[in-house]
């Protein structure tokens, strides 16, 4: 456990690597006793600053929401982090590359929410019933640690690595698509760079926004209506590199479209 001191000094560091575009050494090599509700609270320190500053809370985003992710980071539940207003992408405006240190791109399957979600006990049927719409979606995600060489505690604390979102036109209810079989197709300057299926988030997205509502809610946070929730990638991460044009394809969900310049 780290004194609220270093925890702020921390989240200062990840707070002018992202505005300076310099990354840092893992915060995990140089404070060994960080833990879990440590880089949480880094995370919120720095979520609250911008929320101070003008930015509003929108959704959130799970990650690590595979098994294979999860083996690899030794963990045995997913983590999650902040989406804001501020880091809405568009479909029609190429994304700067050079905003980002190491950006790439997840496929996922976004929840819009019509109603709050109740907290500790919330199931997989409060999340149908308060859920709207499925949407396709990408998310852009960053690390402010050099080369990628995080542990779990540097995620957290660094927003869950989550850097941007954008979701496509469609959206579609929850009565008339099955969330669990989705397969979706990344295709980067036309070429397929990546293929999953929906089922590989915890074997049901829904399952892993549940356990967000639940996860929290220990923090003192609700997932409201209007929210967007990004339960996890159907695929592996891919890189971004100034020119590059994605395109996802969702199976009965339409398509998503993120370009870097």
């Amino acid at each position: 456990m780290l004194s609220v001191e270093v925890r702020d000094r921390l989240a200062a560091d990840l707070a002018e690597a992202e505005r300076s575009r310099v990354a840092i050494a893992p915060l995990t090599s140089n404070n060994p006793d960080i833990d879990v509700v440590d880089a949480y609270e880094i995370q919120l320190i720095n979520i609250r600053q911008r929320v101070a500053e003008g930015a509003r809370v929108v959704g959130h985003k799970v990650g690590l929401s595979s098994k294979a992710m999860q083996e690899m980071m030794g963990v045995d539940e997913p983590d999650y982090g902040h989406l804001l207003d501020e880091m809405e992408v568009f479909e029609d405006r190429p994304v700067p590359a050079g905003k980002y240190l190491y950006p790439r791109v997840e496929v996922e399957v976004g929840f819009v929410l019509a109603d709050d979600l109740p907290g500790e006990g919330c199931t997989e049927d409060d999340v149908l019933a308060a859920t709207a719409a499925f949407a396709p979606a990408i998310e852009l995600i960053d690390t402010r640690i050099t080369d990628w060489k995080i542990k779990l505690c540097d995620t957290i604390a660094d927003n869950a690595s989550s850097a941007g979102w954008v979701l496509g036109k469609a959206r579609v209810s929850p009565k008339d698509i099955d969330i669990r079989n989705i397969d979706a197709v990344l295709t980067r300057n036309g070429e397929v760079v990546a293929k999953g299926r929906s089922d590989a988030v915890l074997g049901n997205p829904v399952t892993a926004v549940a356990w967000l509502a639940r996860k929290v809610d220990s923090f003192g946070v609700r997932l409201k209506a209007g929210d967007i929730v990004l339960p996890g990638s159907c695929t592996k991460a891919i890189d971004a590199r100034p020119g590059d044009d994605f395109v996802a394809d969702f199976d009965g969900l339409g398509s998503v479209h993120l370009s870097f310049e």
